[in-house]
């Protein structure tokens, strides 16, 4: 139901955008990155209100870890990308960014690196939704000063726009996607704490592994599809959106509802997500492409990172 919901909420929020020709790159960035990460928003809610507040950062920090070197990883195999200038010198940057404004927040005292005991507090929230706004203003200013270089109008694009479906259908999508997000998120977090509970195993190990690898599939199939199509913009997009939603507005959003305190998420997990998204960073850099090999090293390199989460239980 979750990726279910967020498949239809992707699709409307398409269509609407294509008929107002907006940038392939812009759409990757937001429409389709909000899409994507509409089921960690909904499970994160869901988690802090249940109490589950280390399911809530884990799944966005495993969902992050994730979209770094495993979507990323996969998708340049499945075919090189090729990456814009633009998205190096700012895009990327501001993903790391997000990372390491979290990791500051999530360190109290600055004295020690112990994440155990350490508060999001609702001014945290507001820090980091001030930061996602900042972000979107940018986002839009850059898709108003390139839009006719992003995005020229030609008849495959006038095409795309005209197949797209009526404005009042794919706003029925949305709602109806966000209807199933709604409603399996409550279960999919009811179910992850069950199993949790049973097996003995902490809810940030939970939220690391099994929960973050259900909420990114949306994030996986889109950007193996916006690959194989020769849309890479997309697909890098799609997974930088999504890293800076995740932080920004998920945990922001989630800290304001309810501030979270951090129990069995560790300095580690926060780690591997900034310097997977640096050497992401330094991948595009060398020759503004990821290509195979270096998606074999992301793949790999997660692969490594849960192989030590289980070895910690």
């Amino acid at each position: 139901m979750v990726l279910w919901g967020a498949d239809r909420l992707t699709d409307g929020a398409s269509s609407l955008a294509r008929r107002m020709r907006i940038p392939e790159m812009i759409i990757g960035l937001t429409i389709v990155a909000a899409g994507t990460s509409a089921p960690e928003l909904f499970v994160s809610v869901a988690s802090a209100l249940k109490g589950a507040p280390d399911l809530a950062v884990g799944n966005v920090v495993g969902s992050n870890i994730m979209n770094t070197l495993l979507i990323v990883g996969v998708t340049a195999m499945v075919a090189p990308m090729a990456i814009a200038p633009a998205t190096v010198r700012k895009d990327i940057p501001f993903t790391v960014g997000a990372s390491l404004l979290l990791i500051v927040l999530c360190l109290d005292a600055f004295g020690s690196l112990v994440l155990a005991g350490n508060t999001i507090s609702r001014l945290d929230g507001f820090i980091l939704l001030a930061a996602f706004a900042a972000f979107m203003t940018y986002t839009l200013r850059l898709a108003r000063k390139s839009g006719g270089e992003m995005a020229p109008v030609t008849d495959i694009a006038q095409a795309s726009a005209a197949a797209a479906p009526a404005p009042w259908v794919s706003l029925g999508w949305v709602a109806i996607g966000l209807a199933c997000l709604v409603l399996g998120s409550n279960v999919f977090v009811d179910a992850a704490s069950f199993v949790a509970r049973q097996l003995n195993v902490s809810d940030s190990i939970i939220g690391l592994t099994i929960v973050a690898g259900g909420t990114s599939l949306p994030e996986l199939a889109t950007s193996v599809v916006a690959a194989r199509k020769g849309r890479s913009a997309m697909a890098i997009g799609n997974v930088i959106g999504s890293n800076v939603f995740n932080i920004l507005m998920i945990l922001g959003l989630t800290a304001v509802i309810c501030p979270m305190q951090i129990g069995g998420i560790t300095l580690v997990d926060l780690s591997t997500m900034l310097v997977s998204m640096l050497v992401v960073w330094f991948f595009c850099y060398t020759k503004l492409t990821v290509a195979r090999w270096e998606g074999c090293v992301l793949t790999a390199a997660y692969i490594a990172y849960a192989a030590w989460l289980f070895y910690q239980l």
